[in-house]
């Protein structure tokens, strides 16, 4: 697996990672998390991954294919509660299921967390769905992070975690 910088050309490359993600997560019952039509399709959508992918865009390529897609920001993103020291925020992370298996997620995990250092920071940031089985909220956990707050997002609940490097 290769890690590239990416860009806003690359904004294609993550809606299609985000398209398959639905369907998968649809399949395992799971729609609530992102519901059941296609990224791609939604107008609003489509411009929040364009506008996210125009800085801090990393691809992780698996032969030459987009595998994953991590965004890192210096903020976290306008629900989730402020804090008082530098940060860096995953502000989306998403890895094509082919992959599974391949560590992708966590390789990309271990990306944010080395630019953090990078930068001089000692805090991570990511939140993510907290509904369904609860299994995504386990993911993070495994991967190092300590849950913090919940927050509402719409009709939804996210969890905030938080890492430190």
């Amino acid at each position: 697996m290769r890690l590239r910088r990416g860009d806003a050309e690359d904004a294609d490359r993550v809606l299609r990672l985000l398209d398959e993600a639905v369907v998968w997560l649809t399949e395992r019952g799971s729609a609530d998390q992102w519901g059941t039509r296609p990224w791609s399709e939604i107008p609003e959508r489509v411009a929040m991954v364009r506008s996210l992918v125009s800085d801090g865009l990393w691809i992780a390529e698996v032969d030459g294919a987009a595998a994953g897609a991590l965004v890192i920001g210096s903020s976290g993103l306008d629900y989730s509660p402020p804090v008082d020291e530098p940060e860096v925020y995953v502000r989306l992370l998403v890895v094509d299921r082919k992959h599974s298996g391949r560590d992708v997620g966590g390789r990309l995990l271990d990306h944010a967390r080395a630019q953090a250092r990078e930068r001089g920071v000692s805090l991570v940031r990511v939140d993510c769905w907290s509904g369904g089985d609860g299994s995504l909220v386990r993911y993070y956990e495994r991967q190092g992070f300590t849950p913090t707050v919940r927050v509402p997002v719409r009709d939804k609940e996210v969890q905030v975690f938080e890492a430190r490097v």
